[in-house]
């Protein structure tokens, strides 16, 4: 009888942690991740944690590098072929790397500017121009997507996105099975 209540405590607190991240994941638009935080962040300070875009230290291609990531500290990307107005992710493109949305973004230890764009994902949330979206494979303070279909890691000091990086003609097709993953 005993253990069948610790079972059942352990079934509700796991349901209960579960409940907390999807909640911070539909107040983001990006899923949560149940990783450890990064290892350290320039950005500091009361808010920084919570800011939609923040500075901090990740691994990417076997570096660290000061990389932006969301407020549960996953890295953010930008995809070469959007324009500063407008997002050409969709569809299973857009499962594997859904976009950072927000209605009243917030930065901590950045530079650039964080702007919102009205598109067919809502509220986008941008820096320096450049649409962001996070990608699902990655976790907190690793960054695995970097390069991977045209995504690259948005950092911190990215240069601001002045024309159109592609025609707006130029979307990627999904293979009709989807990417296999």
């Amino acid at each position: 009888m005993r253990r069948s209540r610790i079972f059942i405590a352990g079934i509700g607190l796991a349901a209960l942690a579960a409940v907390g991240g999807v909640t911070a994941a539909a107040a983001t638009g990006s899923p949560a991740s149940s990783a450890p935080p990064a290892r350290s962040a320039p950005a500091t300070g009361p808010g920084a944690a919570a800011a939609t875009v923040r500075a901090t230290l990740a691994t990417v291609d076997g570096r660290t590098e000061a990389i932006l990531v969301n407020a549960q500290g996953r890295p953010l990307y930008y995809y070469r072929a959007d324009t500063a107005t407008r997002s050409v992710v969709t569809g299973g493109l857009a499962r594997l790397w859904p976009p950072l949305t927000s209605t009243a973004p917030t930065a901590a230890g950045v530079g650039g500017k964080v702007t919102l764009v009205r598109d067919s994902h809502g509220h986008q949330v941008a820096y320096n121009g450049h649409l962001l979206y996070t990608f699902t494979s990655d976790r907190t303070g690793q960054a695995t997507g970097q390069g991977f279909q045209n995504f690259f890691v948005a950092t911190p000091g990215i240069a601001p996105l002045t024309n159109s990086p592609a025609s707006p003609g130029t979307v990627p097709a999904v293979p009709s099975g989807g990417y296999g993953y």
